[in-house]
């Protein structure tokens, strides 16, 4: 039975110990609890000298309250529970982060006291789907930010700590539209291989081992001659093994068996690629596969040399046996309804700041990645974005994380803020000896129905575009539309 969350939401639970309980009505609000039963949330990573962990729990008596953060995916929570948490922003928390940050006013303790209890009642009531506020949570279209992002191969490159598997942990059972795990990797790898066939298929020696009629060529496969043509009295052919040289190598044959899956999935749950150029990408790449075979020993694959001039090759792989894995090496599992999957997690923040790179690369051609200066580290600070060129020079940091708590939200611009006076960010823009400020510029997330087209981050009309914090100087802010499904 799973528990489900949104993003930035709570659940509580009454704590028992009593099976019995659960047998009479299957009663999902409750969690059969006892010391060896126990709960320990899975952590996603350490920066920073930090732990983040997927979801955080506090019992008190006989209850348990869930808290997810902004990890999405899906985890066993105890033996027979699993605690799922799907990729939907609450709208509220949008616009109350848009108008909290816009007082510029002083107002007094009690005063923030009373409007932080009067935003996080907004947001405990707009925290449930019905008819009347529909769209106040809504459902990020996780594919097609990913597909944005493996569009660019310098970010494409900053992707491989997004996602977080358990391959050894027993599956979890569940419904097809619950899986992210799935689209997540069959798009990474699909990008991957597109940029293979810009390129063209690798061309390399392979075995080829075929009973040839009245000849012999190569060397001959003594057990295989024995059982293929002696024992069936075939004298005049032989089993021989020898090498050829073209595009029908034991990679490219992997790499077909892959998009085989990739493509029968694709077609049997088209409701994550809504509006996207996945199918545009199958058929660009389907030309390349046309003289190779798909009959391949997966085993293979474990011994083979990679050459440095085809990189793409061993990421590719790499993705492909993940997803053979995931699907049991069985095509038919692509079309199930029910599905078992092992317990992952996807960093929501971290996949929000390769969007707002992608299209900071995408709106600016003439510029590359050192312009962007992409987690720029100091002093043990981290900046999202450090822009430099010409005349334009701004300190970026995207919030995906967004606050509702009044001081919080300050506390988050003052952190900005603090970064364009670092010494050594001033240096990298050449700023050292001027007492010319830096603008600064929080990015976050608005769900919204528009479609991605409309987001332009050029960096010449960039703060034009963006809002301006009166309480501080020279900051500013800008909402992007999230692709929503």
């Amino acid at each position: 039975m799973g528990i489900l969350l949104k993003e930035h939401s709570a659940c509580t639970l009454i704590l028992s110990q009593d099976h019995s309980y659960f047998a009479k009505d299957g009663k999902l609000n409750y969690l059969y609890y006892d010391p060896l039963n126990r709960i320990i949330p899975r952590k996603f990573k350490i920066e920073r000298g930090k732990d983040y962990y997927c979801y955080n729990y506090e019992i008190s008596e006989n209850k348990i309250t869930l808290r997810s953060d902004y990890f999405v995916g899906i985890d066993w929570l105890t033996k027979d529970r699993f605690i799922c948490v799907e990729p939907k922003l609450n709208m509220a928390v949008s616009n109350n982060f848009d108008k909290l940050s816009s007082i510029s006013d002083d107002i007094s303790q009690e005063e923030i006291i009373k409007l932080d209890e009067k935003v996080a009642l907004e947001i405990s009531n707009s925290s449930y789907t019905n008819d009347a506020d529909i769209k106040l949570v809504q459902e990020v279209n996780v594919v097609k930010m990913l597909l944005k992002i493996m569009s660019h191969k310098d970010i494409a490159n900053e992707s491989h700590n997004l996602l977080l598997v358990d391959w050894e942990a027993p599956k979890i059972e569940i419904n097809q539209k619950q899986d992210l795990l799935s689209p997540f990797l069959i798009v990474k790898f699909l990008k991957l291989l597109q940029g293979i066939a810009k390129k063209g298929l690798k061309k390399s020696y392979y075995k080829v081992q075929e009973n040839l009629p009245s000849r012999i060529k190569g060397k001959i496969i003594v057990s295989q001659q024995i059982k293929q043509n002696v024992l069936k009295n075939k004298l005049t052919s032989t089993v021989c093994e020898y090498q050829e040289y073209g595009e029908n190598s034991i990679e490219n044959r992997f790499l077909k068996k892959v998009y085989m899956f990739c493509s029968q999935y694709v077609e049997n749950n088209k409701y994550y690629f809504l509006n996207s150029n996945i199918s545009w990408i199958i058929n660009y790449i389907q030309p390349i596969f046309q003289t190779i075979s798909s009959s391949v020993n997966v085993e293979g694959i474990k011994h083979l040399k990679y050459n440095p001039f085809y990189s793409d090759y061993k990421e590719t792989i790499m993705i492909g046996q993940l997803i053979l894995k995931r699907f049991s090496y069985n095509i038919t599992n692509t079309t199930a309804q029910r599905i078992a999957t092992p317990p992952f997690w996807i960093d929501m923040p971290k996949l929000f700041e390769l969007y707002v790179y992608a299209f900071f690369i995408e709106n600016n051609p003439k510029l590359s990645a050192e312009n962007f200066n992409y987690q720029f580290s100091t002093n043990g600070n981290s900046l999202d974005f450090l822009i430099s060129h010409s005349k334009t020079k701004i300190v970026v940091d995207t919030k995906y994380k967004l606050k509702y708590n009044y001081s919080q939200i300050h506390e988050d611009i003052r952190q900005v803020a603090g970064y364009a006076r670092l010494k050594k960010v001033r240096n990298t823009l050449g700023l050292s000896d001027s007492n010319e400020e830096i603008p600064c510029l929080i990015i976050y997330p608005f769900p919204s129905n528009v479609t991605d087209n409309t987001i332009t981050l050029n960096i010449d009309d960039l703060l034009s575009k963006a809002s301006k914090v009166d309480a501080y100087n020279n900051v500013y802010k800008l909402g992007i539309h999230l692709p929503i499904l």
